[in-house]
């Protein structure tokens, strides 16, 4: 599984980078066919310490699964777009479970 961690007007830092790299670990947990998770990280205004998250997972034989979120924390903003994934991840392994019974 690769990950990437990405920075739109900001730098991403160590500790950041650390920081996501160890929340995505969770996500493999989930569902065995993720290939690829993409973190982007965007400062939307320089006035206001205002950051913009996205978390894209790659699926085998499956689209995307994409997750958003905003807010002045990034670190919150992490945790936040990776449960939304989990959940999304949780809610496709379920309906796979159901449709092959």
């Amino acid at each position: 599984m690769r990950i990437e961690v990405v920075g739109r007007n900001i730098d991403v830092t160590d500790p950041i980078r650390e920081y996501a790299e160890k929340r995505c670990e969770k996500l493999e947990r989930y569902l065995d066919m993720v290939q690829q998770i993409t973190y982007t990280i965007e400062k939307e205004s320089a006035a206001k310490e205002v950051f913009k998250a996205e978390l894209v997972v790659d699926v085998e034989h499956h689209a995307n699964f994409v997750s958003h979120d905003t807010g002045h924390d990034m670190y919150a903003l992490l945790d936040s777009v990776t449960d939304k994934a989990a959940r999304q991840l949780t809610d496709f392994k379920e309906r796979l479970k159901l449709n092959k019974r």
